[in-house]
C-alpha cells in the first residue's frame, strides 16, 4: 500500500549547525554558506526562512523547536546516476566495464522479470538511498515494465524524490533483456501516463547505451521525449575505451558517441549523461550548447578502471557536472564517499586536475544534482522557498569523526572531515519535503 505523508502546515523551527551552497563554488569562491548556530523555519515542507538562529527565531517566536545541535545539517544529497537492479551486485571488482556487465550486472538484471523479486530489490535499493542521506535520485531502472511499476509504487511509499524509467536495449545484451522500438515506446508511454509527475516521481527515458540500442530504438526514445512535457533523458556515454570503439563501429555515420543521441533528439537541458571519461572536444562543446549535464561517478571509474574524469575540460567547455554513485559498478550509495573519491582522483591528475575544496564537494553532491535534473527551484540548498530536503549527520560518540565535530576549527574543516570520514553510520535523520524518511535506530 502506498504511504501518504502528512506534512504539517504548522511552522517548525530547526536549530542546527548547517551548511549549503546556493551558488556554484566553481564560479564563486564565497559560495559556501555556513551557520554555526542557524535556524530553518519550515511549514508545509517548505523553508520559509533561513539564517542565523536569533534572526529566524524572531520571525516565529511561538514555533516548536527541533534542536539538532551537536551534528551537521546538510541539504539532502542528489545522486544523478544509480542503478536500481544492481543493489545486490555491488563489489564486483577486478573487471573492466563490458566484462563486469556480462558477468555481474546483466544476469542480475534478468532476475527482475520476476515482479516479486523486483519489488524486494526496489525496497532494498530505496532504503539504502535514504539511510545514506540521498533524498533525490536519477535512477537507472529495470528492463521490465512490471519491475518499473513495482519500483514506482515502492518509491511512493519511501517518500524519496525519484526520476526513473524503463531501461531499453535491442542488441548485444542477454536475449531476455532485448525489446523492440514499438514495445519500448508502448511500455514507456504507459509508464509515463501512470507515474510521471505523480507525487515525487518523474520519468526518465532511458536507453541503456548506444552500444545496446539501435537507431530505431533511439528514435522511439526520442518520440517519447518529444511527446511528454517534463520527461527527462539519461544514458551512458564515453565510459570505457573499448565501449567507445564498439559504438563507433555500430554508428559509422555518427560524428562521435554523443552524436548517436543527438541524431535522435535526445540531448537537451533535461539530459544527464553518465561518466563521459573519454569525451572529444566536439562532444564537450555540444553538451555545453545543449546545456545537458555529465554525471561524474568517481568510485565506479576507479573500481572498473575506466579512467580519470576530465573535470577541468568539462568546466572549461561550460559543461555542467554533478555526482553519481553508479551502484553497482560503484562501491556504495554514499555521496560522501563519491565526493572524497572525486577529490582524490583530481589530486592524482596533477596539473590536469581541479583543486577541489569541501565547498566544491558539497555543491557536487547537492545543488549541482538538483540543477542537472532541472529541480533547482525545488531542492538542492536551504534557501527560502526550497523544500526541506535535509540530512542530519551526527557521528556516534567515541568515533573519530565525533572527535572532529567537537573540536573542528571552522566550517571548512568540519565539512572536509565529513566528506573524508563520514559514512552511512553517521546519518542520523533524513527529511524529504519536511517528511522524515529515515531515522537511525
Amino acid at each position: 500500500m502506498t504511504q501518504t505523508f502528512q506534512t504539517s502546515a504548522d511552522p517548525v523551527l530547526y536549530r542546527a549547525t548547517f551548511m549549503h551552497t546556493p551558488r556554484s563554488p566553481f564560479a564563486d569562491a564565497e559560495a559556501l554558506h555556513a551557520e554555526d548556530d542557524g535556524g530553518l523555519l519550515v511549514a508545509g515542507g517548505t523553508i520559509l526562512a533561513s539564517g542565523p538562529w536569533a534572526e529566524v527565531r524572531a520571525q516565529a517566536p511561538e514555533a516548536p523547536v527541533t534542536d539538532l545541535r551537536g551534528g551537521l545539517l546538510l541539504p539532502g544529497f542528489v545522486d544523478t546516476h544509480v542503478h536500481y537492479p544492481q543493489v545486490r551486485v555491488v563489489g564486483g571488482l577486478g573487471m573492466p566495464l563490458l566484462d563486469w556487465l556480462d558477468r555481474n550486472a546483466l544476469p542480475e538484471e534478468a532476475r527482475l522479470a520476476d515482479e516479486g523479486y523486483a519489488r524486494a530489490v526496489a525496497r532494498e535499493f530505496l532504503g539504502a538511498l535514504a539511510m545514506n542521506g540521498t533524498t533525490t535520485a536519477l535512477v537507472f531502472g529495470a528492463h521490465y515494465a512490471g519491475a518499473m511499476h513495482a519500483f514506482f509504487e515502492e518509491a511512493a511509499t519511501s517518500g524519496l524524490r525519484t526520476v526513473a524509467g524503463l531501461v531499453v536495449g535491442d542488441r548485444l545484451l542477454r536475449p531476455e533483456l532485448h525489446t523492440t522500438p514499438e514495445r519500448a515506446y508502448a511500455e514507456g508511454r504507459a509508464l509515463i501516463e501512470r507515474w510521471h509527475g505523480r507525487g515525487r516521481a518523474l520519468y526518465a527515458v532511458t536507453p541503456r547505451f548506444s552500444l545496446s540500442a539501435s537507431e530505431g530504438l533511439l528514435d522511439a526514445c526520442g518520440a517519447l521525449l518529444r511527446e511528454f512535457e517534463g520527461v527527462r533523458f539519461t544514458s551512458h556515454i564515453n565510459e570505457n575505451v573499448t565501449e567507445v570503439e564498439v559504438v563507433r563501429g555500430l554508428f559509422p555515420e555518427a560524428r562521435d558517441y554523443l552524436d548517436t543521441y543527438e541524431r535522435a533528439g535526445l540531448v537537451g537541458r533535461r539530459s544527464v549523461l553518465a561518466h563521459n571519461v573519454w569525451p572529444s572536444d566536439r562532444e564537450l562543446g555540444a553538451m555545453a550548447e545543449h546545456r545537458c549535464s555529465a554525471a561524474h561517478c568517481p568510485c565506479s571509474n576507479s573500481a572498473l578502471g575506466s579512467g580519470f574524469f576530465p573535470l577541468r575540460r568539462h568546466l572549461a567547455a561550460g559543461v555542467h557536472v554533478s555526482l553519481g554513485s553508479d551502484v553497482g559498478g560503484g562501491t556504495g550509495f554514499s555521496l560522501l564517499k563519491e565526493g572524497v573519491q572525486a577529490y582524490f582522483m583530481q589530486q592524482l591528475m596533477g596539473a590536469d586536475g581541479v583543486a577541489l575544496t569541501p565547498a566544491h564537494l558539497l555543491y557536487l553532491a547537492t545543488r549541482a544534482g538538483a540543477e542537472a535534473l532541472d529541480l533547482g527551484d525545488l531542492t538542492g540548498d536551504f534557501s527560502a522557498g526550497r523544500q526541506f530536503d535535509a540530512v542530519h549527520l551526527s557521528p556516534p560518540p567515541g568515533t573519530p569523526l565525533a572527535a572532529v565535530y567537537a573540536h573542528a576549527e571552522g566550517p571548512g574543516r568540519l565539512l572536509a572531515a565529513t566528506f573524508a570520514s563520514g559514512t552511512q553510520g553517521d546519518v542520523a535523520r533524513v527529511w524529504v519535503g519536511g517528511d522524515e524518511v529515515y531515522a537511525r535506530g
